[in-house]
């Protein structure tokens, strides 16, 4: 039971892990193993949630970009 709890532990995903995910999406560049490691220990929620976030942070980056060069 004890093995099954550490198996469980190193699956969860941290947020480093989650980032590097959706940025290598954005970019479409990833190492097969990359992406059956995050297969198995990415859940969809987690990816929604990062997409989302980075999607975010690229439109307000490049609104910033723009005001910035038009002022």
């Amino acid at each position: 039971m004890s093995e099954n709890k550490q198996e469980q532990k190193s699956k969860i995903a941290t947020a480093i892990q989650v980032a590097k995910a959706v940025m290598s999406a954005f970019m479409g560049i990833r190492k097969k193993s990359d992406l059956e490691n995050d297969a198995a220990n990415l859940k969809p929620s987690q990816l929604i949630i990062g997409g989302i976030i980075g999607a975010m942070i690229f439109v307000v980056s490049i609104l910033l970009l723009v005001n910035t060069i038009v002022d």
